[in-house]
């Protein structure tokens, strides 16, 4: 203990200079994170880090999917969910079934089951790898919507290819009947206990005296319970994190005050950085014993590299694939719901290529390689360490060549300009202030007529708000005076509330505002 615990905050010191770097570099953080972990495998003495297999999925993947559906906007997933739906189902099935084809026919020895357990692992692109490198480019809300709402979904999809694969192998027959009840439960079963369990926690938060830290430790925990409450059921534990988390995150102004969103949105931020970067250098620590295993299996590291570029070639072209055959599809059914219509016709054929281009893999797929078992039956499971070894080279590759180049060809090409509305959206920034600034206005009015006509700090709130200006003397910020700035902060959320319901407003603009003003709560109740 006293040798693993230096070494592990020297790793979360590691991760903070990495990422220091890569801001100064102006390149996403996971690409350092990955090169890093392969350059720390080359250090000689390091202390071994061994994790259990089986709790792979456990420790990680609950947090880092709960995280992820507080961030994305469920108005939008759900304006683009066909597409969306196609991309995080169907194209994670056609890249798994690529991917099993071909190792089937070029690696020796390697079954279409292990293909398929392959293909389900390094199928699903990564939320956090493709957000790191496409805020430094400007991208259309519905290009970045489809982006997260398909990262949310393709790794529950994924991870179901991957527990049928192991079912397959750990058995050695596939029952297809069997396999579609289970499919289907999975994905119900799944959903449902999400959605139960976090209404469950809802009703905990508001009924408990919960301040921020005691809702922050039980925001740490849900994820937990959603995901092993659903696979004690043998549901997928990965619908249930993902389903009951934006269940939540669409009450989270019902349930958590102001100073809770506040810190809590500050923890989960870090949390799931460190997060990140312990998988990728544990990945890089396991390296050296990956290869020595790789040489007792017979196979060249030469080899090994060649079948991890090979699967890489395969999973970006059955991306770019399925991004034409999605977007031919939408224009003959679909024409009014597709992506960048009204642009020209370059740039709308170029779009799916930039799609089919962001499919950087990362964190998912290589906790999903570790959670694959030491043994089957006794022995060793069949090229276990191939299998890491070709699902880090795909991370390697995907995340160097596609993240380094992802900027550069959208700025390069300009593909987007023709989408981005910048005066549109400021406009609608403009028009949010103006109709919160006469929302506000008029709750202090029709107060001061009904409530507080000789209330000596009322005026001053009411030239405060119209003019915003700092008023030099806060001696008339007494308690009363306070709550009915909560109150009047609280009218304003209600307003934004109901705005955001506007398929035209983008919900971005509304959470940047809902922050200001949970900020401006938290100043207000400090002073």
């Amino acid at each position: 203990m006293h040798t693993i615990l230096p070494f592990l905050l020297a790793m979360i010191a590691v991760i903070v200079l990495l990422n220091m770097w890569a801001a100064k570099l102006r390149i996403a953080y996971p690409i350092l994170l990955v090169i890093g972990g392969l350059l720390i495998s080359f250090i000689p003495g390091l202390p071994k880090v061994k994790i259990d297999p089986d709790l792979i999925f456990f420790i990680f993947l609950p947090p880092l999917l709960f995280e992820a559906s507080w961030s994305v906007s469920f108005k939008e997933m759900r304006k683009w969910w066909r597409i969306i739906g196609s991309f995080a189902f169907l194209v994670v099935f056609f890249t798994a079934l690529s991917v099993a084809v071909v190792t089937n026919h070029f690696i020796p020895g390697f079954s279409i089951a292990l293909g398929f357990l392959l293909g389900g692992i390094v199928s699903p692109p990564d939320a956090v790898s493709t957000g790191a490198i496409t805020k430094f480019v400007k991208i259309p809300k519905s290009t970045s919507a489809i982006l997260e709402g398909e990262s949310l979904l393709n790794d529950a999809s994924s991870l179901i290819i991957f527990r049928f694969a192991l079912m397959a192998i750990g058995s050695g027959q596939f029952i297809w009947h069997e396999a579609a009840l289970s499919f289907v439960w999975m994905i119900v079963g799944g959903t449902g206990i999400g959605l139960i369990v976090a209404w469950l926690f809802v009703k905990a938060h508001k009924l408990l005296p919960t301040d921020a830290s005691s809702d922050i430790a039980l925001t740490l925990i849900e994820p937990y319970f959603m995901y092993w409450i659903a696979e004690q059921l043998e549901c997928s534990g990965v619908l249930a994190v993902v389903s009951g988390g934006l269940y939540m995150s669409a009450r989270s102004l019902v349930f958590l005050n102001s100073a809770s969103r506040i810190r809590g949105f500050s923890f989960w931020e870090s949390f799931i950085f460190i997060l990140n970067g312990i998988v990728f250098l544990i990945i890089g620590l396991e390296l050296p014993e990956i290869v020595a295993g790789l040489q007792t299996e017979g196979i060249s590291l030469q080899t090994a590299i060649g079948y991890g570029v090979l699967v890489t070639a395969v999973l970006i072209l059955s991306r770019i694939i399925s991004s034409y055959t999605a977007m031919v599809s939408t224009l003959i059914f679909r024409p009014s719901v597709a992506p960048g219509r009204g642009g020209s016709l370059r740039n709308r054929l170029l779009l799916p290529l930039m799609l089919g281009w962001t499919g950087m893999r990362g964190v998912v797929s290589l906790a999903a390689a570790l959670a694959i078992p030491i043994t089957l039956h006794g022995a060793p499971f069949p090229h276990r360490n191939l299998i890491l070894f070709i699902t880090f080279v795909a991370i390697l590759l995907t995340l160097v060549i596609q993240g380094l180049t992802l900027p550069y060809f959208i700025n390069r090409l300009r593909l987007f300009d023709s989408f981005m509305n910048e005066e549109a959206e400021e406009a609608t920034r403009r028009e949010m202030k103006r109709g919160l600034k006469q929302h506000v206005f008029e709750f202090l009015k029709k107060k001061q007529e009904n409530e507080l006509k000789d209330h000596a700090g009322i005026e001053l709130f009411m030239r405060h708000w119209e003019e915003k200006a700092k008023v030099a003397d806060d001696s008339w910020m007494n308690e009363k005076t306070k709550a009915i700035f909560i109150e009047m902060l609280e009218v304003q959320r209600e307003y934004l509330t109901a705005l955001n319901k506007d398929p035209k407003i983008n919900e971005e603009i509304i959470r940047a505002q809902l922050y200001q003003i949970d900020l401006e709560e938290e100043r207000i109740k400090s002073s």
